[in-house]
């Protein structure tokens, strides 16, 4: 699990897969080409200001840059927020100035990037400070939009919550079904030491599987659906035993309930809407065309 360490948003690490992700979304837009743009002189000019209809963090422009650096590296794009700022209603995010032509094929594009990852940018906030001055971080999970995984994560930072594991391949998640194939939560552990190095944790329905857990030396034990007093009681027994292995909780949390779960001692609250219950943030892409 990686936190949000950076004082400065825009100091995040960029993904790497960013120049393919927005190269994959042109070639979905555009396709064998943009038929309605090539209504427009190809010499015309333009600038474009991109405009808020709502509060918004803003999140994305790495990705919002590119696409106009694969259409043309001569379109111009000046902001006026910085990554994981505040934008008030009607303010202006950006302003761009290019080919005509370029910037309505890119307009799009642009905006699905920077709308998308400024709705998950924004939930990451609100649910990190809900719990706020706590000891218990905010998690993101795999549940993502399919093809911006790497750029959710990126979000979720930003907006000053943590990622779990990127993928199936950089940390160990034993859940229910893998127990149930294994035969019991010490073989599943066992295995999981036989096959890798990494930090291993599992996920149990109650006490008696934490317990399980425990003495099989799991690091990290995700308590699904526990109630708040179940939660107490989990780490008050983890506390026992070594307290050394660390306590996250996952089970729908809606925001009005992050505060009380995490005032019961978890190190961690995970939660699939940061990511996948997201509602695109309005912005506008508003031209002046030169004559």
């Amino acid at each position: 699990m990686t936190s949000q360490t950076d004082t400065e948003n825009h100091l995040l690490p960029i993904p790497g897969d960013l120049s393919t992700c927005v190269q994959r979304a042109l070639e979905e837009d555009i396709g064998h080409g943009d038929i309605t743009a090539a209504l427009v002189a190809k010499e015309a000019t333009a600038q474009a200001r991109v405009i808020t209809r709502e509060e918004t963090l803003i999140c994305g422009r790495p990705w919002f840059d590119e696409v106009f650096h694969q259409l043309d590296p001569n379109v111009d794009v000046d902001w006026q927020f910085t990554e994981g700022e505040k934008a008030g209603i009607g303010q202006v995010v950006c302003q761009l100035g290019g080919p005509a032509q370029i910037l309505l094929t890119g307009e799009r594009t642009a905006l699905n990037f920077l709308q998308t990852l400024s709705a998950t940018a924004n939930t990451a906030r609100l649910f990190a400070d809900a719990v706020s001055g706590t000891e218990c971080r905010i998690l993101d999970t795999r549940k993502t939009i399919p093809g911006l995984r790497s750029a959710q994560k990126y979000a979720v930072r930003c907006g000053g919550a943590c990622n779990h594991r990127i993928g199936l391949y950089d940390g160990i998640l034993i859940k229910d079904n893998h127990i149930a194939a294994a035969g019991s939560i010490e073989k599943a552990i066992t295995r999981a030491r036989s096959v890798s190095d990494l930090p291993i944790e599992i996920e149990v329905e109650d006490l008696d599987q934490l317990e399980q857990a425990l003495a099989a030396g799991a690091n990290i034990v995700l308590l699904d659906n526990f109630s708040n007093e179940l939660l107490r009681q989990a780490v008050s027994k983890t506390r026992d035993a070594d307290g050394n292995t660390k306590l996250e909780a996952s089970g729908g949390y809606r925001l009005e309930q992050l505060r009380d779960a995490a005032e019961t001692g978890v190190d961690f609250i995970s939660s699939g809407a940061l990511t996948k219950n997201i509602r695109a943030v309005d912005l506008s892409m508003r031209f002046d065309f030169d004559r």
